[in-house]
């Protein structure tokens, strides 16, 4: 997506004052943070050469001078995975995108993890498939395939703040993630259209949009009010899938024992 290289850094920029680098403020500053030859001055770099980076006419960067910039703003590794990426983006491609599918072997694994919900997503935070105690959970097989999709269901479907006690943590690391996938694949046009979507559909959307965040969430809890089942803490894995980079598997392991692991024992027993 173009402009993504110039406005992730100066959204960087933007969160760093002076003195937290050793430098001292002179003056009234017009927007908030470091200012473009401070950058320059602490990576060790031309004034020019960092404006033509944050102009993305810099495709031929060295891996050194994006180093000097993170250490600069203070990226963390995700961070800096994303600037070395989309400083560099993929060549445009007048292929179209090949369809998502899911390795039988994998589908089969859904089904032998059991009571654990567990599902995979692919590009653009698509649901391609899932167990049955996913389904028990989240409901994957009552919605239509053009609508599987995680940022749609956090940010279009109005039972999503019911459903997730924590939306707006919910809601700030889906686009997170979602950050990423635009990153790793900038002339996307599906992913261009979710993103105009939801940007249209939802002000927290763009709102959260606009921080330009990226994160990667490997591993956490997520806190799930069920309509059913009740309230449920569940802890989760993302696993990357082998073999396909776009695609990744999600699985919650509730502690065994625990109230929420019977509640959720109950419920997939029931579906």
């Amino acid at each position: 997506m173009d402009g993504d290289l110039g406005e992730f850094l100066r959204s960087r920029r933007a969160r760093i004052q002076p003195g937290d680098v050793g430098l001292k403020s002179y003056g009234r500053r017009r927007v908030p943070g470091l200012r473009r030859e401070e950058v320059a001055q602490l990576a060790g770099v031309s004034v020019d050469y960092y404006i033509r980076l944050e102009q993305g006419r810099g495709p031929s960067v060295s891996d050194a001078v994006l180093d000097a910039v993170a250490r600069v703003l203070g990226l963390d590794e995700t961070e800096h995975a994303h600037l070395r990426t989309v400083a560099r983006p993929e060549p445009r491609t007048a292929a179209p995108a090949a369809a998502q599918r899911v390795r039988p072997g994998l589908r089969l694994l859904l089904d032998t993890l059991g009571g654990a919900p567990a599902f995979v997503l692919g590009r653009r935070m698509d649901v391609l498939a899932w167990n049955g105690a996913a389904d028990a959970l989240l409901g994957f097989s009552r919605l239509s395939p053009d609508v599987r999709n995680v940022p749609r269901q956090v940010f279009l479907d109005p039972a999503s703040p019911e459903l997730y006690p924590d939306w707006a943590s919910v809601a700030a690391e889906t686009v997170a993630h979602l950050r990423l996938d635009a990153g790793l694949h900038p002339h996307d046009k599906q992913l261009a259209a979710l993103v105009g979507e939801l940007s249209v559909e939802s002000e927290d959307f763009r709102r959260l949009w606009a921080d330009h965040e990226v994160k990667a969430k490997a591993y956490g809890v997520k806190r799930i009010s069920h309509p059913v089942a009740g309230p449920l803490t569940l802890p989760y894995e993302t696993l990357d899938v082998p073999g396909d980079p776009d695609q990744c598997l999600v699985v919650y392991t509730p502690e065994p024992g625990t109230e929420s692991a019977e509640r959720l024992a109950l419920l997939t027993a029931a579906a």
